[in-house]
């Protein structure tokens, strides 16, 4: 176990600082509640994804089909820039700090895929 401690803006604008014990790998944390908030979007996605199945198994219209699977590429879209946000403010942020411009670089190599 490893102690972290940082600091951040919450959703209020105010300024909170604390520790954590990590036994990651990349030596950051991910809040709670956005770890949450992006798991329930992702389950979101793959329940609409499994029903676009459904909509392919049962031959429903191509457009309509497509019209769904445009929508789940969204959320799924919507989910990634969310995730770049909080690594962005969390974890790239705490990176530039530590002078562990690897990581920094690491995570731009994978937004360039993403976009």
């Amino acid at each position: 176990m490893e102690e972290h401690t940082h600091s951040h803006v919450d959703e209020n604008g105010n300024v909170v600082t604390h520790t954590h014990e990590t036994e990651t790998v990349h030596g950051h944390y991910h809040d709670p509640a956005e770890k949450k908030r992006q798991l329930n979007r992702l389950a979101k996605a793959v329940g609409h994804l499994k029903h676009v199945q459904g909509m392919i198994e049962n031959d429903v219209d191509c457009a309509e089909v497509l019209t769904q699977l445009s929508a789940v590429n969204a959320a799924l879209k919507n989910l990634g820039k969310e995730i770049i946000r909080e690594h962005m403010t969390h974890c790239v942020s705490h990176a530039i700090e530590d002078g562990n411009l690897e990581l920094v670089e690491e995570f731009q190599k994978a937004v360039e895929k993403f976009i």
